[in-house]
């Protein structure tokens, strides 16, 4: 089914039945990812007078809570409020789900031990395109990607300087495949962070960064209509469900 939207000032024709999910989920019956140090998560029955509340158990529901953390766990989308001491939601500060983006594939470079992406690579990556999400799809991209466990692995992460020309680019969402943007040992400086939210100047409150997304092999770089779809929580991250529109020309 093909859908027209207006977007801005330009008419986007999309296929809605063909959408790209590109978010990892719990599920309990697969290993699952985790990062930051912190046991897995936990999807349980609840129990009343004894009794497990579960159809299999007799009970007339099935009634499970679950226990997790958006950023260990699930693919997740946070604000600024990350890393402020003012606190700030992600869901009163996301206002609009539905954005150009730009899928690209980047290879880290490496110094050392280190693997990170460079401006250099962005760049060429976009070069005019007027974006205002980015999808970052690392390589390798083996699908163990959801399910790794990155604790202690000091994974691929970008340097301060792509955040800054992401600024300059106008992109206002970043979405990428790892744990986060910015080292996982890094003494608390949290460089891309703090650079991509400005918070030594006026605070980008409409900003997002989104981690743990998995973008399979058979999804080609190139422009995609992004529905950024999120779940209500007020909280400086909420678990986040993106999806890709190919858009067609």
């Amino acid at each position: 089914m093909i859908a027209t939207i207006q977007y801005n000032s330009r008419k986007i024709q999309i296929d809605v039945s063909k959408p790209i999910d590109i978010s990892i989920a719990i599920d309990m019956s697969k290993k699952n990812i985790n990062a930051w140090y912190i046991d897995d998560p936990q999807i349980v029955p609840e129990e009343s007078d004894g009794k497990v509340i579960k159809v299999s158990e007799g009970a007339v529901v099935n009634f499970n809570s679950i226990h997790f953390n958006p950023h260990s766990h699930i693919t997740h989308t946070e604000c600024v409020g990350h890393i402020t001491k003012e606190i700030h939601s992600v869901n009163k500060n996301l206002k609009h789900y539905f954005f150009v983006a730009e899928v690209v594939t980047v290879a880290p470079e490496n110094d050392g031990d280190d693997f990170f992406i460079s401006k250099k690579q962005i760049k060429t990556a976009l070069r005019n395109k007027k974006r205002d999400a980015i999808i970052i799809r690392t390589l390798p991209n083996l699908l163990e990607k959801k399910s790794k466990r990155y604790s202690n692995t000091n994974p691929p992460f970008l340097l301060e300087e792509v955040a800054t020309y992401l600024i300059e680019k106008g992109i206002k969402h970043l979405l990428i495949d790892l744990p986060s943007v910015d080292k996982e040992k890094d003494d608390g400086k949290l460089l891309v962070h703090n650079a991509f939210w400005n918070t030594k100047g006026k605070l980008r409150m409409d900003a997002t960064i989104t981690e743990f997304i998995y973008v399979p092999n058979s999804v080609d770089d190139g422009e995609y209509l992004l529905n950024l779809m999120i779940a209500p929580f007020e909280n400086d991250a909420t678990p986040s469900k993106p999806i890709l529109y190919k858009i067609i020309e």
